[in-house]
């Protein structure tokens, strides 16, 4: 994915949150001045090419201190669009870079 195009439709306000983006954001309590702020002071952690609803990226970003994971992809007129966003915890992960596995697997 073209994560300096992406960071580039943020800036210009030319993205989307997804229904489900929302609905995650309000249960997570992520304003969406913290999406744009992960988005733009982000990396790419892990790229989808082959997703089935379309290339698309999870994004590591802050807003302030606080990690934010974005997963972002393409809308059909194309400005970004945010598919999901959340706090990296556990149990899924260890930090906010390393997914958890069964083998390092605290439990």
């Amino acid at each position: 994915m073209d994560f300096e195009l992406l960071k580039r439709k943020v800036l210009a306000n030319e993205f989307e949150l997804t229904q489900h983006a929302h609905q995650e954001r309000q249960a997570e309590h992520i304003e969406v001045t913290e999406i744009k702020e992960a988005l733009l002071t982000g990396e790419v952690l892990e790229d989808y090419p082959n997703d089935l609803r379309g290339t698309s990226c999870l994004i590591l970003g802050y807003a302030g201190k606080r990690a934010i994971h974005v997963v972002c992809g393409w809308s059909p007129t194309g400005w970004a669009r945010v598919i999901t966003v959340y706090l990296p915890m556990t149990p899924k992960w260890v930090d906010e870079r390393t997914r958890r596995t069964e083998k390092n697997n605290d439990s």
